[in-house]
């Protein structure tokens, strides 16, 4: 599917990877690694990479640290967007979001049904704007970071860095 108003300058955007996991490693941290191989493809800037504690604060750090960055344009997380007690992903940006992309998430959940059935409810991806950055909240899992990235996120990055920057 093409893009309702395809660019015709290619931008590659700075993004940086943030797994959020009380378990996953670098070695085994499979999502945060196909989010940067996937952005990376598509000609894209991976500016940072690391992996968190699912600690509100410390998502909540990051963020703050990320915006003043000059090299980092949006910011794709992954894990912690369940209801499990330890998912706080959600719960620690939503309330920094300046504007919201409800459609993100909404697709997201769409898109989701459609693979793995009514277990797609319980997802609290979303998507939004804070400080100029654009900020993805994705689920942990590799089908979902997949998913995300390929049919919502890599479409729509350059078109949505432009409208934040207002060019």
């Amino acid at each position: 599917m093409t893009p309702p108003h395809p660019d015709t300058k290619r931008l590659s955007v700075g993004c940086a990877v943030i797994t959020v996991s009380d378990t996953r490693t670098l070695e085994t941290d499979r999502s945060g690694q196909i989010v940067q191989q996937l952005l990376t493809e598509a000609g894209h800037a991976i500016a940072f990479y690391t992996i968190l504690k699912d600690e509100p604060v410390l998502i909540q750090a990051m963020l703050e640290e990320l915006s003043l960055r000059s090299d980092v344009s949006a910011v794709i997380m992954n894990g912690g967007t369940g209801i499990a007690p330890r998912d706080t992903t959600y719960d620690a940006i939503e309330q920094l979001l300046e504007k919201t992309l409800p459609g993100f998430g909404e697709v997201f959940r769409w898109l989701s049904y459609q693979e793995i059935g009514s277990r797609a409810i319980a997802s609290r991806a979303t998507a939004g704007t804070f400080r100029g950055k654009l900020v993805f909240s994705l689920p942990g899992s590799s089908n979902a970071v997949t998913l995300a990235t390929q049919k919502l996120i890599l479409p729509e990055l350059p078109h949505l860095v432009k409208q934040i920057s207002g060019s």
